[in-house]
């Protein structure tokens, strides 16, 4: 099971309508969309802790999670700091490039500020509900919403084929990790190259098992959801 998975299990509000659950997390987007800076801030700080008492996990756990996409939303806060302009004046610091002059655009500045709180805020929307949203919940969710079943199949099934991934490529690299496989550079990238090769073989393996199984069962072609 995979660890998002075993945490929407654990939720305080894992057995909730999950209709309401869309609902408040409509509701937390919308916030999250026209409140000012300071009001996504406090919106955070409110979700994030939310988070936490109905996962039972710990602040610094959290804070971890929304590090992995600080790193995205920065890089795309410095492309909207940093302007490229002909008069040196319009800037608050800058240095000359050719004709033009790179620097920090006041202006900038600002929209970088409302684009970090407003990005922050709805992560941690998005973050609430699908932590607090078990899958079985979420295809109830999707049926409620009239989802044509075939799309519903294609995540059933996207769903299912994560899980066996990341399983076997736990397993290969425990075993190989077993065998010294990563204790140099050379070695590392001989193991990940056969890592790849093996995954492929063994998750197509899984595949044909899956086939036969639904055979076995009389598969029709369609899933009862």
């Amino acid at each position: 099971m995979l660890s998002i998975d075993k945490l929407s299990n654990q939720s305080r509000w894992r057995h909730k309508d999950p209709r309401m659950k869309f609902a408040l997390y409509l509701l937390f987007m919308a916030l999250a969309m026209m409140l000012p800076p300071l009001g996504q801030g406090l919106l955070l700080l409110g979700l994030a802790g939310f988070t936490c008492y109905l996962l039972r996990v710990s602040p610094l756990s959290y804070l971890k999670w929304l590090l992995i996409p600080l790193g995205f939303l920065s890089v795309g806060l410095v492309a909207i700091v940093i302007s490229l302009s002909a008069q040196p004046d319009s800037l608050l610091v800058g240095f000359p490039l050719g004709n033009y002059w790179l620097g920090i655009d006041p202006q900038g500045l600002l929209t970088a500020n409302q684009t970090f709180w407003r990005s922050l805020a709805s992560l941690a929307a998005t973050f609430w509900f699908m932590l607090n949203m078990p899958f079985e919940q979420l295809i109830k969710l999707l049926k409620f919403c009239r989802v044509p079943n075939l799309i519903i199949e294609q995540i059933l099934l996207t769903w299912r084929f994560i899980f066996i991934f990341v399983e076997e490529a736990t397993a290969i690299h425990h075993a190989q990790s077993l065998r010294f496989g990563y204790r140099s550079l050379r070695t590392s990238y001989r193991s990940l190259s056969m890592l790849v090769c093996m995954l492929f073989s063994r998750v197509l393996s899984r595949y044909q098992q899956m086939s036969v199984a639904l055979e076995i069962k009389l598969y029709q072609g369609d899933f009862h959801l």
